[in-house]
């Protein structure tokens, strides 16, 4: 489960006739906070890729722009793959299953709830 900030605006690709995929990355902070004996702790921000597939992604496609605050859970998962310099590289990314916009759209706050199995689909 996390809440942030979307990075940048989600890249949608279509894999199959009907089938979508988007990406994005997501941001998350944790506060900066000061101990008792005066020494601050920066904030900290952590990134994440995120993976929306078939109806949730066209979702996203739609509604979700760099900067809006969601709700998102799902499955972390890692892969590998060769570079163009051959290099293995891995990624970790979270399979999103549940989506939840938090951000106001034009002055008018909106929640949105949609899941990948189609149970929950309100905006």
């Amino acid at each position: 489960m996390l809440i942030g900030n979307v990075g940048q605006d989600p890249d949608v690709r279509y894999v199959d006739t009907d089938v979508a995929v988007a990406t994005l990355t997501l941001a998350t902070t944790e506060r900066g906070y000061k101990l008792q004996n005066g020494t601050e702790v920066p904030a900290k921000t952590d990134w994440h890729n995120l993976v929306f597939w078939r109806g949730l992604a066209k979702v996203v496609e739609q509604y979700v722009r760099k900067g809006d605050k969601i709700y998102v859970d799902g499955k972390i998962r890692t892969r590998s793959y060769d570079d163009k310099q051959g290099t293995r590289r891995y990624i970790t990314e979270v399979l999103v299953e549940n989506l939840e916009m938090l951000s106001a759209k034009n002055g008018v706050a909106t929640e949105g709830k949609v899941s990948d199995n189609g149970a929950e689909t309100a905006l």
